[in-house]
């Protein structure tokens, strides 16, 4: 089996944790997931299984989507309401329309600090792992793009944000970053994804609905095809002879597939997708294949 099982990761579960349900669930070792998601945060959590976990490296689109709810007046330790309390403020002196003002500045591309309850590595070890031993120790800000930061509730104490970004962007830093920018401090209380490198919630199956499915030997019927990952490159598609050649490792020559473009592409071959190329020297270059089922 190949393909992605786009999960709607369920509270509590470590991403890593729904990584080893399913290992049981379909007894399969070969799985790997795209975008980390923290025990608290439910949502789109992308599975690739098979040889589909070749693709995790090299996802064309990293768009995320977030509804997150915030609580003002608090700065914790991991940035989120699960954490310790290290300051408190008060609060409701601030209107919707003082936070609408700090989110618009914070919009674009930005350097973002990674939380020290974050699993970015600094020396080969993770930030969390440090963070637990009480270490506290210096971390790069990392670049980072947010595409739009929408207030869509907000009491003067607790809010909800509607959050579209690239991949790599801390939510709940996001947050922590507004309640400073407001100064009294805000920490992020859930989270749930709604979209993630291409996939939303509608493209979701719950652990227990997989569950089932496997149950009744139909857990296929869930796997969406690899490709789907790859839509938003230019497709080339190749006839039998040079399916044939392509398979074999042999470039083809772009003007003989009938490529003008510069970027890299998805190729297909007459029986279906065959993996990711890039132009190179009037060649077409392959990048990653995804056929044989290796």
């Amino acid at each position: 089996m190949n393909g992605i099982l786009c999960i709607d990761k369920p509270q509590g579960f470590t991403s890593f944790d729904v990584i080893g349900k399913l290992r049981g669930i379909l007894h399969m070792r070969r799985l790997g997931h795209a975008g980390t998601l923290d025990p608290m945060a439910t949502g789109v959590l992308p599975v690739f299984v098979g040889c589909a976990t070749k693709a995790c490296g090299i996802l064309p689109d990293d768009r995320k989507a977030y509804t997150a709810q915030f609580q003002l007046g608090m700065v914790t330790d991991t940035q989120d309401s699960t954490g310790t309390v290290l300051q408190t403020h008060p609060t409701g002196q601030h209107t919707a329309a003082d936070v609408v003002q700090i989110l618009e500045n914070m919009t674009g591309e930005t350097e973002q600090i990674p939380p020290m309850y974050s699993a970015v590595q600094v020396n080969g070890k993770r930030l969390y792992e440090l963070a637990r031993e009480g270490k506290t120790v210096e971390r790069k800000a990392r670049r980072v793009r947010i595409d739009a930061l929408t207030l869509r509730t907000f009491d003067g104490v607790q809010g909800t944000l509607e959050i579209r970004c690239g991949s790599g962007t801390y939510v709940r830093t996001v947050i922590h970053d507004m309640g400073q920018a407001l100064g009294c401090g805000a920490v992020m209380t859930g989270l749930r994804r709604t979209v993630s490198n291409g996939f939303g919630l509608d493209m979701c199956r719950t652990l227990e609905e997989v569950q089932q499915l496997a149950a009744e030997n139909a857990v296929e019927t869930a796997v969406i095809p690899t490709e789907t990952a790859f839509a938003c490159l230019p497709a080339v598609h190749l006839d039998a002879e040079q399916t044939r050649l392509y398979r074999n490792g042999v470039r083809l020559g772009l003007s003989q597939v009938g490529y003008t473009g510069a970027e890299r592409c998805a190729v297909f071959g007459t029986a279906g997708f065959l993996g990711t190329a890039v132009p190179a020297e009037g060649k077409l270059r392959m990048e990653r294949n995804f056929f044989g089922g290796d």
